[in-house]
């Protein structure tokens, strides 16, 4: 397997949760949460924190990881990610793009992309998707919703309910989508090079801009993601599932 990398992007200046990645949550920073689920992947070779602010830098230096400084003006943790792979990539063909704001991701979930995106020679990126079941609404525009082709690849993302159901009698499955993303390191350099596309703009999600171009993104079906951490009452409810499910986190208590 080709050798792989994991990056958490994480800054300060949240809109909704300023501060959030050093808020703590079950006695320990949430970055740090995030960093030893990372650690936990046996696909990765090694783990970075992406950051701009020194005390993100200083909190990840305290448990022991690894910090690259990047620029303050980048206007995604895609564009962070890029700046941090030209000086720490090295060797590594595989790149992991690791939310910071959800330190319940699940280890094995890194680990299948990572071994997906290195067994499909015509996939340059990777990403996750879950089966909606029908008490999910599938209206709701920040759960963003993926079709694949008959291999797995692909065709569309929407934050609207695709594909439409024109006479209600589809019993098709839908998937909705896990922003996990891993990238062959080609592919996200070239990524990074191209200006933002016209789908990209209207639906705010910036993989549309990689299928716009003619990027192949394959797509690895897994199980319901837990809840990230967008405002205060996220962190409340993540520290809740956690007390109740300690074994879903790497972080002893």
């Amino acid at each position: 397997m080709q050798t792989a990398i994991g990056i958490i992007p994480a800054r300060m200046a949240s809109t909704r949760f300023p501060g959030k990645p050093l808020k703590m949550l079950t006695g320990y920073p949430v970055i740090q949460h995030v960093y030893c689920a990372a650690e936990a992947c046996a696909a990765l070779s090694d783990v970075w924190v992406a950051t701009d602010d020194n005390k993100i830098a200083e909190t990840v230096k305290s448990f022991g990881g690894k910090v690259v400084m990047t620029k303050p003006d980048h206007t995604s943790g895609t564009d962070r990610i890029v700046e941090a792979v030209e000086k720490i990539a090295g060797d590594n063909k595989i790149i992991v793009n690791i939310q910071g704001d959800e330190p319940l991701v699940r280890p094995d979930d890194i680990d299948k992309c990572v071994a997906k995106i290195t067994s499909e020679k015509n996939a340059d990126w990777a990403t996750l998707i879950y089966k909606l079941n029908a008490n999910d609404d599938r209206n709701d525009p920040n759960t963003v919703k993926v079709v694949c082709d008959s291999k797995g690849f692909a065709l569309y993302f929407s934050r609207a309910q695709i594909p439409y159901d024109r006479d209600k009698k589809s019993s098709i499955k839908r998937f909705g989508h896990i922003g996990l993303y891993v990238y062959k390191i080609n592919a996200l350099k070239h990524f990074a090079s191209l200006k933002s596309t016209p789908l990209e703009l209207i639906e705010k999600l910036e993989q549309l801009r990689a299928l716009e171009s003619g990027m192949k993104i394959i797509c690895v079906e897994t199980e319901k993601a837990f809840p990230g951490i967008d405002t205060p009452e996220d962190l409340a409810n993540v520290n809740d599932i956690i007390c109740k499910n300690p074994e879903l986190i790497s972080i002893k208590l």
